[in-house]
C-alpha cells in the first residue's frame, strides 16, 4: 500500500473495522511500509520485513516483547481504550517519521493494533527540507512555486492528474513552512461520508452516538498550529461543504455532541484532480467554498512533461524498493530507455508500480526490458464497454493478457477481504471510485 493511500485508513478504519474481519497474516504479507501488529496485553506479535529492514529491527527479537518503552502509558494503550486510530509526527535516529495506528479485527474475532511508520524526511535539524526526485526545468519551476506557497499562510489549492505526487507536494509546502514542527493532518475526502465527516473532522464526546465510548479529537483539531491537507476536496458531499467553509473561515468548530466551541489555527491545504471550476458551475461545489481554499492555486505538471526527471526518479524508486526486500536493484540501459518512452498516464505512481512488478520478475536484482510492463495501459481499454470481461477466462483472442492479469487480481483481493471494496482499493493503490469502474468492465461483483 502506498504513503498517499494510507490516508484511508487515518479517517475510517473504525469504522471499518467494526464490519469486517481480516487476516493478519495478510496484512503482513501486503504492507509495503513498515508494519507492526500488537495484542491487547501490549506485547508484539508481528511485523513485516519493511519493519526490520528500515529500522534495523530483528524481528525474532521482537516477537513476544513489550509495544515499547513507555508501556503501559503509551499510546497504544489508549488506542485498545477507545479503539479510535491515532496520527503523530516524531523524530528518530534523525529521521521524520509519520506514526499511525488504528484497530485491527481478525478472523477470530480478537481486536489488534496496527501501526505502519512512514519516514517522511532526513533531518539535519527540525528544519531540514523534504527533498523531491527530479531536476528537470519544469520541475524546477514547479518546484520554486511550491516553496513561493510553503512561505505563505494562505490556503493552497493543488492540481494535477492522479498519480502525480499530490500528497507529496502537501508534505514539501509543510516541511517548508514555519509550521515544519507541528502536525501535517491528512484528510482523505474520498472517505468522508455524510455521517462520518463531522465526527472524523470535528471530533465528537462520549455517548454522542451510538458507539461513541470516549471522547475524540477530531482531525481540524489535531491539525491546530500545523497544516490541514484536504486530499481530493471535490469529492466532499455537498451537504457537508458549509460545515467546512465556516470552520475555515472562523478557525472554531463544535464536536459532535457538544455545545462548546473551540478553535483550531491551521494552515490549509488541498488537492484534487478533478475540475472544480467546472463543478463550481454545475452545482457540484460551493463557488465560496472553491474561492476560500483555492488563493493560491499550483499545477502538478505530469510525469509526461518531465521525462528528464524519470532516471532520478526510477534511481530513487529502486533504493526504496531495495531497502524494503532488503537488497539493491539495479536497471539496465535497454530497460531504462524503454521507460523514457511510455507516456505514463498514471505518472509517477504508474512508474512506481511498474518498476514494484519489475523487481518481482527480474533476475539477480537487474531489471531488464523483459521486466518492463505497463498495467496502467488496460485503464484506457474498453472502460466504456457493455460486454465485460467474464470470471478470469480468456475468452477472446483480442483480451490484452495484462487485462486478464488484473481482473485476476482483484478476483484473489476480493475473496481475500470478503467483498470489502474499500480494503481492496487500499491495497491497489487506487480509488474506490476507480475501483468499482473496473469491477463493472470485468463484469465482477
Amino acid at each position: 500500500m502506498s504513503e498517499s493511500d494510507m490516508s484511508v485508513f487515518d479517517v475510517s478504519l473504525n469504522t471499518i473495522m467494526l464490519k469486517n474481519s481480516i487476516s493478519l497474516e495478510s496484512l503482513l504479507e501486503t504492507h509495503e511500509l513498515p508494519f507492526v501488529i500488537i495484542d491487547a496485553s501490549l506485547t508484539i506479535v508481528g511485523l513485516n520485513k519493511a519493519w526490520e529492514s528500515q529500522l534495523a529491527i530483528c524481528k525474532k527479537d521482537s516477537i513476544g516483547r513489550s509495544c515499547c518503552n513507555n508501556a503501559p502509558n503509551c499510546r497504544h494503550h489508549e488506542l485498545f481504550e477507545k479503539l479510535e486510530p491515532y496520527i503523530s509526527t516524531e523524530v528518530n535516529n534523525d529521521q521524520q517519521q509519520t506514526v499511525r495506528g488504528y484497530p485491527l479485527l481478525d478472523n477470530d474475532g480478537t481486536v489488534y493494533l496496527g501501526e505502519t511508520i512512514t519516514q517522511s524526511q532526513v533531518l539535519v535539524d527540525s528544519k531540514q527540507p523534504l527533498r523531491m526526485a527530479g531536476s528537470s526545468e519544469v520541475f524546477t519551476d514547479y518546484q520554486k512555486k511550491l516553496l513561493k506557497a510553503a512561505k505563505t499562510q494562505v490556503p493552497t489549492f493543488l492540481m494535477g492528474e492522479t498519480g502525480t505526487g499530490k500528497e507529496l507536494a502537501a508534505e514539501f509546502i509543510h516541511s517548508h513552512s514555519k509550521r515544519v514542527d507541528k502536525e501535517l493532518v491528512v484528510v482523505d475526502c474520498t472517505v468522508l461520508t455524510e455521517s462520518l465527516f463531522e465526527s472524523e473532522v470535528f471530533g465528537h464526546e462520549k455517548g454522542a452516538f451510538t458507539g461513541a465510548t470516549g471522547a475524540k479529537k477530531g482531525l481540524f483539531e489535531l491539525a491546530d498550529q500545523g497544516t490541514l491537507f484536504l486530499d481530493e476536496i471535490g469529492e466532499l458531499p455537498l451537504s457537508q461543504q458549509p460545515k467546512l467553509l465556516r470552520a475555515l473561515e472562523t478557525g472554531q468548530f463544535r464536536r459532535v455532541g457538544s455545545t462548546k466551541s473551540l478553535t483550531s489555527d491551521v494552515r490549509v491545504v488541498c488537492a484534487t484532480h478533478r475540475n472544480l471550476a467546472k463543478m463550481v458551475k454545475e452545482g457540484e461545489f460551493r463557488e465560496d467554498l472553491f474561492y476560500r481554499l483555492s488563493v493560491f492555486p499550483v499545477q502538478i505538471p505530469p510525469l509526461r512533461e518531465r521525462l528528464k526527471d524519470i532516471p532520478e526518479i526510477t534511481t530513487y524508486l529502486l533504493k526504496q524498493l531495495g531497502k524494503r526486500d532488503g537488497g539493491e536493484y539495479s536497471i539496465t540501459k535497454e530497460a531504462l530507455i524503454k521507460l523514457l518512452k511510455h507516456r505514463w498516464p498514471g505518472n509517477v505512481r504508474e512508474l512506481k508500480n511498474c518498476l514494484q512488478l519489475a523487481c518481482s520478475l527480474c533476475e539477480d536484482q537487474s531489471v531488464t526490458e523483459e521486466d518492463i510492463t505497463y498495467m496502467q495501459q488496460t485503464l484506457e481499454l474498453d472502460v466504456e464497454s457493455e460486454t465485460p470481461m467474464q470470471g478470469s477466462v480468456v475468452t477472446n483472442s483480442k483480451t490484452n493478457p495484462l487485462q486478464q492479469m488484473e481482473c485476476d487480481i482483484i478476483q484473489t483481493l476480493l475473496h481475500k477481504y470478503e467483498g470489502n471494496r474499500k480494503l481492496v482499493a487500499a491495497e491497489m493503490d487506487i480509488s474506490e471510485r476507480t475501483l468499482y469502474r473496473k469491477l463493472k468492465r470485468f463484469g465482477l461483483k
